[in-house]
């Protein structure tokens, strides 16, 4: 169990996806760049297997955007993003019903 003060410390926001790419050496590993706001930065994600390069461009994701920035197989990612699964099958993203800005605190 963590604190509703612990929970308020981490920032989710919708990030639209602007770039996928796979990570050589990792059938699993993406490397994607996504627009926060007026910022665009990196993220790495384990969702390889589960989506194709092409479905991801365009879609308004939920990420992570105050964690620490991590090095996954020389590459950096600067947040992460939010993805469901039942039992360890295929990750789903939580993406965002309608339109909204990239930069968009979620509450």
């Amino acid at each position: 169990m963590i604190t509703y003060d612990d929970f308020k410390k981490v920032e989710l926001k919708t990030a639209k996806v602007l770039s996928a790419e796979r990570i050589e050496g990792s059938d699993k590993l993406l490397k994607l760049e996504v627009e926060v706001g007026e910022e665009t930065r990196p993220l790495v994600a384990g969702i390889g297997k589960a989506y194709d390069l092409e479905t991801l461009v365009g879609k308004m994701i939920i990420i992570v955007a105050n964690l620490e920035p991590k090095s996954l197989l020389g590459h950096e990612s600067r947040g992460m993003l939010l993805a469901a699964s039942e039992d360890g099958g295929a990750p789903m993203l939580l993406t965002i019903d309608g339109d909204i800005a990239s930069g968009a605190d979620i509450r």
